[in-house]
């Protein structure tokens, strides 16, 4: 039983990689298609996960990576040296980012259970609550 375990365990998370747009969720594709309308795929990864759902993980050509979960909905938008669409990111904290740095831009944004991790083109990494309260910032990217 436990050969069969063993077995089983490198077969359960088998990751596909593709350029096609429907293997994604739909509403993953509809994302795309709004947000990065003209941008081209470079590499979809398709993650299953042995005890959790798949998640996709979307590089497209201008260096943009996109991670979406099983849903389609997204989780992190990483523009690299770009603006992350402004339609992404909560209005209260476009608001505080440009207020408090003004010479700034948004060029990551992820999505998480208490809030939103924002990363400025200088840097700056900035943690808002869900209601878009600023809670703690950091001239340190991490990467």
């Amino acid at each position: 039983m436990i050969f069969a375990l063993i077995a089983f365990v490198p077969m359960a998370k088998a990751d596909k990689y593709t350029l096609d747009r429907d293997a994604l969720p739909v509403k993953a594709q509809e994302m795309l298609t709004t947000y990065f309308p003209k941008a081209k795929v470079s590499m979809i990864k398709v993650d299953r996960h042995l005890l959790k759902k798949t998640d996709y993980d979307v590089k497209l050509v201008n260096g943009t990576k996109i991670e979406f979960n099983n849903a389609g909905s997204w989780t992190s938008v990483d523009c690299k040296k770009r603006s992350v669409p402004d339609e992404l990111v909560p209005q209260r904290i476009r608001k505080k980012v440009a207020s408090t740095y003004p010479d700034a831009t948004i060029n990551k944004i992820t999505k998480k259970s208490g809030g939103h991790i924002i990363v400025l083109s200088d840097g700056t990494e900035l943690k808002f609550s869900v209601l878009g309260q600023l809670k703690k910032s950091s001239d340190s990217l991490d990467e």
